[in-house]
């Protein structure tokens, strides 16, 4: 009867989930190759990757939720992938607006928790890949403060 109950639960959510006609656009599985690369370089930079994508009910968005394993800090990441960098480096395009939902992302993040007494940072990995095989991956650490009005 468990197996059952369980399906029943299940199949809701599968239902739910949207069938795509169409392929993604280039640019979005191009950002999704950037977030996985991300990913595969903090591992090897000693973070612990705790969630991937979170988008919260309320707004805001995080690429990469970490652990930076040396510091034991919690590190919010955005990861911004570029072919090249003629309209300028990637973390240049982590404007006001971008810090500020990211911050309202780890608010949210940090409220799941009952806000606890942890260090936490707000970092940047900057891929510029015009060869897939060989990108120029660039972590920049407490790239930005989180905005006064986040400020608990």
């Amino acid at each position: 009867m468990a197996p059952a109950l369980l399906i029943a639960d299940l199949l809701p959510r599968w239902l739910k989930r949207k069938k795509r006609s169409e392929p993604l656009p280039r640019h979005i599985l191009f950002g999704r190759w950037g977030e996985r690369t991300a990913a595969d370089y903090l591992r090897g930079q000693r973070f612990r990757i705790l969630y991937r994508n979170y988008r919260p009910p309320g707004g805001g968005e995080i690429d990469l939720v970490c652990r930076d394993k040396a510091e034991g800090t919690l590190v919010f990441v955005e990861v911004k992938t570029r072919a090249t960098e003629e309209q300028g480096r990637p973390s240049e395009a982590v404007d006001y607006k971008k810090q500020s939902q990211v911050a309202k992302g780890a608010m949210s993040w940090l409220r799941l928790l009952n806000y606890p007494d942890i260090h936490f940072r707000f970092d940047i990995v900057e891929i510029t890949a015009s060869d897939r095989q060989h990108p120029e991956i660039n972590l920049i650490r407490n790239a930005f403060p989180l905005p006064d009005e986040y400020v608990y």
